[in-house]
């Protein structure tokens, strides 16, 4: 079982490419708590490098690092989508901006090292992120979706146990 490299290179492309997008977003909203509702554009974004990343992740053997990467845009896309629901809490608005930005360039690394081993790309991630992420995650409580958009009230949400076993699942 194996990943055509061709299909990995367009994957590669276009996910650098959002990740653009994602940094260009971020630091238009950074401190501009009245656009807190583009986080869910974030969350829309990051949710395509995930797809791409699950759909290549099924071809792909356990090992390789297509499956943290789809791991990491999910929890990525968790909290994006959360932190656009923010309604009252601007310094948690900028925190959890703050944090996304780390997070992309963090996954933007994780692309740019696709090609490593799943256990070196983890060792990668600094521990002091790790901890800031668990943190931002425990203060969403079950009200925040983990999407957006959705007709029924509890479909898409996101509990913080899911939170935790993404986390868990990368070895975080």
């Amino acid at each position: 079982m194996s990943i055509d490299k061709e299909i990995v290179e367009e994957f590669l492309n276009e996910s650098k490419s959002l990740i653009d997008e994602l940094i260009d977003l971020l630091e238009s909203i950074e401190g501009n708590f009245s656009q807190v509702k583009k986080l869910a554009d974030y969350g829309n974004n990051v949710d395509r490098i995930m797809g791409g990343a699950k759909s290549l992740a099924l071809m792909a053997p356990p090992e390789h690092a297509i499956h943290l990467i789809a791991d990491y845009s999910a929890l990525c896309k968790a909290v994006g989508y959360k932190a656009s629901q923010i309604t009252d809490n601007e310094k948690f608005f900028d925190v959890c901006v703050a944090i996304l930005l780390d997070a992309t360039e963090n996954l933007r690394e994780l692309l740019n090292n696709i090609h490593q081993n799943v256990e070196s790309l983890k060792e990668e991630i600094p521990e002091a992120f790790i901890e800031r992420l668990r943190w931002v995650s425990k203060q969403f409580n079950e009200s925040y979706s983990m999407s957006v958009g959705l007709g029924s009230a509890d479909q898409g949400k996101m509990k913080q146990t899911d939170i935790d076993e993404l986390l868990k699942k990368l070895g975080l």
